[in-house]
């Protein structure tokens, strides 16, 4: 027999047939594994309630003209933005000046300039959601380059206006 403590009550028990991460009586077991299952049903709502806000931050409809295709604006809620600084390490920054000097494309900086774009829109779409609304028109990107002191940053605001759609 193989005798343990338990860690709830510190009685003894036998922890034969016990998995690893059992270290309970027989008496706290039962209690123990109904919090657990509690826990996961908890973390379980928690993450569907995540993926369906997610779906409907993703749904908002984004363009850079100033109406959308088959909808009617109904109401403007007025203009956002969102705004994004991307460190362009000391490789990329070496790698694009060489890239300066002998021709061709940068893959890292295009790397740089398309997450800073999706960054950019997703928060966009995640402003025009708390507005309420149900998408943004007239969208601008601004994309600046920041640098000295051997640094070289990229600024990239996007703005547009957020609005409800005719139902």
């Amino acid at each position: 027999m193989s005798f343990k403590k338990c860690s709830k009550c510190n009685k003894d028990y036998d922890s034969f047939g016990r998995g690893p991460n059992e270290d309970y009586c027989d008496d706290c077991l039962p209690e123990v594994r109904q919090k657990n299952e509690s826990k996961k049903e908890e973390i379980n709502k928690q993450e569907e309630e995540a993926l369906i806000l997610k779906n409907q931050i993703d749904s908002l409809k984004l363009t850079t003209t100033n109406h959308y295709p088959n909808y009617e604006v109904d109401e403007v809620m007025g203009v956002i933005t969102s705004e994004c600084v991307f460190g362009m390490n000391l490789f990329r920054d070496f790698f694009a000046g060489v890239r300066d000097i002998v021709g061709g494309r940068s893959d890292a900086t295009q790397k740089v300039l398309r997450d800073a774009r999706k960054t950019c829109l997703d928060e966009l779409k995640a402003e025009a959601y708390e507005l309420g609304a149900d998408g943004v028109i007239g969208i601008d990107l601004d994309y600046q380059e920041i640098s000295g002191g051997g640094k070289g940053m990229l600024f990239l605001v996007a703005s547009g206006t957020a609005v409800t759609f005719k139902k």
